[in-house]
Order: structure tokens, then C-alpha cells, then sequence
């Protein structure tokens, strides 16, 4: 009898994360120059730039809803972390911790439902989580100096806010987008489009 193991990941598993996190690690690195050129955009209230910030977190949430397997969304946000590190961030190798924290928060979602379920408000937790880890990081270490009421808790309510939007609702929009495709046809993601 031929044992299977569900939560082992197989070549295509690898594969397919390591190119979701590839090319958001090339995402990353344009981000951050389009955040730079936005912070005049957000003088009127500088915690409000954090609206854009859910874009770095969507590799954690769009590789757990695809890979659906431990690690996943660990995988493909520190990896993508460690890309933008390598093209050059302006936040240099911290960018790979920062992935780390983030992709913690993601994991933690799926992991809390025992990677079974994948559905929209799963994929709104993992973006609330991975948006706390971006926060807490943020808070503690980027914003430290800057006012507790006015800066550092509005800035982290809307990094929370945008990772719930960005990183859970859009990885999952992306996510039935792609399946609709059939280029997911080899993973369960793809075979749940016969169900919605």
C-alpha cells in the first residue's frame, strides 16, 4: 500500500512558489521605489502611506492559497524578501527579516485551520495576520521614534487594514483569477474552480 503524504511538498510545489516568489521579489523592489515617490503624497498624514503596503505581503497569502501545504507562505515571502534584498531595496538585507515576520503571520492563518480550509475569510485572516507581523515589525523598529497616537498606531491599523484588503482579498481574487486559467489545473486551487 503506497503511503501519501499531503503536506509533502512535491517538485511542482517548490517550483511554483519559487516563481511566485521571484516575481514578487521583483514586485518588492518596484514598490519600494514607488513608495519613496509617494511619501510627498501622503505629507498631509504620513501613516496613511501604509494604504500601499499590502503589496508586499501578497506572496504569503497568494503561496498559501495556491501551495496549501506548511511553509508555504513562508516560503514565498521570505524568498521574494530575499530577491528584493538581492536587486537592491533601499532597506537592504533587513528586507529578509522583515519577510520572515511576515510570512509568519500568513502561516499562522492556515495553520489555524489545519491547511484545510482556503476560502475568501481564511485568505482575509492571513492577510490580517501577515499585515500584523508587517506592523509589529514596523512599530517596534522603523517607527519607534515617532508618536505613539498620531504616527505609530494609525500607521499600524492601516498596514493591518491594506494586508486584509490587499494581501488576503487580492492574493484571493488572484488566486481564482489564475485557477480560471487552468494554469493551477496540477494543484487543489485549481481543481476547487469547478466548484464556485
Amino acid at each position: 500500500m503506497k503511503h501519501t503524504d499531503t503536506n509533502r511538498w512535491r517538485t511542482i510545489d517548490i517550483v511554483v512558489a519559487s516563481v511566485i516568489a521571484v516575481a514578487f521579489g521583483v514586485i518588492f523592489w518596484a514598490w519600494g521605489l514607488l513608495w519613496s515617490a509617494t511619501e510627498a503624497a501622503f505629507a498631509f498624514f504620513p501613516p496613511a502611506q501604509a494604504l500601499i503596503y499590502g503589496m508586499w505581503l501578497v506572496p504569503a497569502v497568494l503561496g498559501g492559497l495556491v501551495i496549501r501545504k506548511p511553509g508555504a507562505a513562508v516560503y514565498c515571502e521570505l524568498l521574494a524578501a530575499i530577491v528584493s534584498a538581492l536587486l537592491g531595496s533601499q532597506w537592504g538585507a533587513l528586507t529578509i527579516v522583515q519577510g520572515l515576520s511576515q510570512g509568519l503571520g500568513a502561516e499562522l492563518a492556515f495553520a489555524a485551520f489545519r491547511y484545510r480550509t482556503f476560502r475568501l475569510p481564511t485568505a482575509l485572516l492571513a492577510g490580517a495576520l501577515t499585515g500584523l507581523g508587517a506592523a509589529l515589525f514596523d512599530f517596534f523598529y522603523w517607527n519607534v521614534a515617532t508618536d505613539l497616537t498620531s504616527y505609530r498606531i494609525p500607521y499600524a491599523l492601516i498596514t493591518i487594514l491594506s494586508a486584509t484588503v490587499l494581501a488576503g482579498a487580492g492574493a484571493y481574487a488572484l488566486t481564482r483569477a489564475l485557477a480560471t486559467t487552468g494554469v493551477l489545473d496540477r494543484f487543489p486551487a485549481g481543481r476547487d474552480r469547478a466548484l464556485v
